[in-house]
């Protein structure tokens, strides 16, 4: 797996271990596009690498529905320069906080590619809540949940309902039927 997020890395290497499937991460220097869809950035990213051993790449973002998927894409961008209370501020007046996490799991043996997708529903809080994760966790309430940001649920929780999670698991389903 190619990823710089340690987060990402001991997720997905949870939910695969779940199906008795072994992850080892390459720190590899990836090329990402600029698109909307994150399937794409993924399929592209693992497309473009000359590497001859199964391969995978993960792509994810936050989609805020009042302003049309932003950050999406640029979900590490806005991270790093506005950061969560940034987020919070430009939302500051909203009512319609409703978001979606979108992850896409690309992955490649030989001639073989398929790409995976997940998504979680939720809406972003008022305040950051919870020191666990990363990213946007602080503020992202998912709908099926209790209440709780990912921030404030433990890795074990969140991986039963995250949208890495469940491409993975999506993944690791079609890996054990091959």
């Amino acid at each position: 797996m190619g990823t710089s997020s340690d987060h990402k890395y001991a997720e997905a290497k949870e939910v695969l271990s779940e199906y008795g499937i072994e992850l080892e991460r390459l720190n590899i220097e990836r090329v990402e596009i600029q698109a909307d869809d994150p399937e794409l950035i993924a399929e592209y990213s693992l497309k473009v690498l000359d590497v001859d051993i199964p391969l995978l790449i993960e792509d994810a973002g936050l989609y805020i529905d009042k302003y049309y998927g932003f950050p999406g894409p640029y979900s590490s961008y806005a991270l790093r320069t506005i950061n969560n209370e940034g987020i919070l501020k430009l939302m500051e007046e909203d009512k319609d906080r409703g978001a979606k996490y979108i992850s896409a799991v690309a992955y490649r043996d030989g001639e073989t590619s398929v790409t995976f997708r997940g998504e979680v529903r939720g809406f972003i809080g008022y305040d950051e809540k919870g020191t666990n994760g990363f990213g946007y966790d602080p503020i992202f309430i998912p709908e099926e949940g209790d209440g709780r940001t990912f921030g404030e649920m433990s890795a074990e929780e969140k991986a039963h309902i995250s949208h890495r999670a469940r491409a993975f698991r999506k993944l690791a389903e079609w890996l054990v039927k091959q």
